[in-house]
């Protein structure tokens, strides 16, 4: 059962007083947990807003790049949609009505935690199995897998640079009886590459563990059973030094150690650790590419022109919101997409001539 919002400062404080600081790692996994258990944060009168709720589309492309995979790869009809954090689960909802319109209708499988969100799966998807974990996930099927803003709120570790070393960052509280992080007391230095290590203090390093055991299990699974896997999110494609840990609370920016539970807390995806455990399994990647030039290659334009044809009293709409998905103003540039699939399954759509990490 996720902890209760309303008292999770009390709870972590009482912790803290009777065993001591914690890693960020651990008061970012107890907010996030707390927060998406106590219901629905999407949307305007939400906390944030995603790319599937900003417009259809976004859903429906991502549907016809699994159904081109499904179609190149000789139309096997053991194929399970899975996605990762599925929201509302408007994203699964535009993308598989995308992919019935062309013959191919897998089962849904949501990897999902909070019972308040799982009930507007259901709703947006019936008949959709659910797993806590991936490790759950059926094992004698094909794998088509979405993670869209799934590992931005995975628990990172944050290593700091101090005048003794490097020393993982800790959350403790203050005279004012406020959360707050500092370094912590045992060495950390063998957690920092080498090239980071003389960084000069407080130089902060990011690690998220929690998404690297995710990735190395589903690639596994991709690579023996086959498939494919689309990961959209905010991100960087080269690592480096400083914190992205961050609060969003009704759109706006807040302090991550202020009310915990009760707001959504981030931080930048490694998408070059992702692609190297991928590559670890022996699998293609793709990737990664900025999320607007992949809309574009895969059709944005030409969706948005039917839907304004056919919906001309939406247009402005229509439009703004290829906008916001699209233009570096928006999310076109900031989020990126990265393309994971099976050796035996065919060459993905949408990522051009771009190199993939390496």
């Amino acid at each position: 059962m996720s902890p209760d919002p309303t008292n999770l400062a009390a709870l972590l404080a009482k912790q803290i007083e009777q065993t001591g600081p914690i890693s960020v790692a651990d008061f970012m996994r107890a907010a996030n947990e707390a927060y998406y258990g106590k219901g629905d944060p999407l949307g305007t009168r939400g906390d944030f807003i995603t790319a599937p709720e900003i417009s259809q589309m976004f859903g429906e492309l991502i549907g016809l790049w699994l159904t081109d995979m499904w179609i190149r790869a000789g139309r096997p009809d053991n194929c399970v949609y899975v996605e990762l954090g599925p929201g509302r689960g408007t994203l699964a909802a535009d993308a598989l009505r995308s992919m019935r319109q062309f013959g191919f209708a897998p089962h849904a499988h949501f990897v999902e935690t909070s019972e308040a969100l799982r009930q507007l799966q259901s709703n947006a998807v019936p008949g959709a199995q659910f797993s806590s974990t991936v490790d759950d996930l059926p094992d004698d099927v094909h794998l088509l897998i979405v993670a869209n803003e799934f590992f931005d709120a995975l628990p990172v570790r944050q290593m700091v640079s101090t005048h003794a070393g490097w020393r993982e960052r800790v959350v403790v509280r203050n005279q004012g009886m406020k959360f707050m992080a500092t370094p912590g007391m045992h060495p950390m230095d063998e957690l920092v590459p080498p090239e980071f290590r003389n960084a000069p203090s407080p130089s902060i390093y990011e690690t998220c563990p929690a998404a690297s055991a995710i990735m190395y299990e589903l690639a596994g699974r991709i690579s023996s059973q086959g498939g494919a896997m689309l990961i959209a999110d905010y991100g960087y494609t080269m690592p480096g030094i400083g914190s992205t840990l961050q609060a969003v609370r009704a759109h706006q920016f807040a302090d991550p150690f202020e009310n915990p539970g009760h707001h959504d807390l981030t931080a930048h995806v490694n998408f070059v650790e992702l692609a190297n455990l991928a590559r670890m399994r022996h699998l293609r990647v793709n990737g990664p590419v900025e999320q607007g030039e992949w809309l574009k290659a895969l059709g944005i334009d030409a969706r948005a022109q039917s839907l304004c044809t056919n919906q001309p009293e939406k247009a402005e709409q229509i439009l703004a919101a290829r906008e916001r998905l699209v233009e570096p103003a928006g999310m076109g540039s900031l989020f990126k997409i990265l393309g994971i699939s099976s050796e035996e399954w065919p060459e993905p759509e949408g990522f051009g001539a771009s190199q993939s990490l390496g």
